[in-house]
């Protein structure tokens, strides 16, 4: 009889994000908590990675960029989420910011 591995199930994408799921606009203004390996999260908004400084940085994988680069810009889970929901207000998307989605949403003007 042959032994059947138990697969193994990891969350590896959470979605920070203030604008209703439900909204048009909120894809736009989403912030991505992604696993990259080894226990670390990386914390991506269109293309850029945010740093432990608070500053987002073109490109979201490492390239070439060596461990320093990689130590700041990869966190544990709790501190992912932790920066992601500090930035998720403070986005803005074509000169609109969370609060003018959230009028839009609702039917207001910005």
């Amino acid at each position: 009889m042959t032994h059947t591995p138990e697969p193994a199930v990891q969350a590896v994408e959470y979605t920070v994000n203030c604008i209703p799921e439900g909204d048009i606009n909120a894809h736009g203004f989403e912030i991505r908590v992604q696993y990259r390996g080894a226990g670390r999260y990386a914390v991506i908004r269109h293309g850029s990675c945010l740093g432990d400084d608070g500053t987002w940085d073109f490109g979201v994988k490492e390239y070439d960029r060596g461990d320093d680069w990689l130590n700041a810009h990869r966190f544990d889970l709790e501190t992912a989420l932790k920066l992601a929901k500090e930035q998720a207000p403070h986005v803005t998307v074509n000169g609109y910011t969370v609060a003018d989605a959230l009028a839009m949403g609702e039917g207001g003007q910005p």
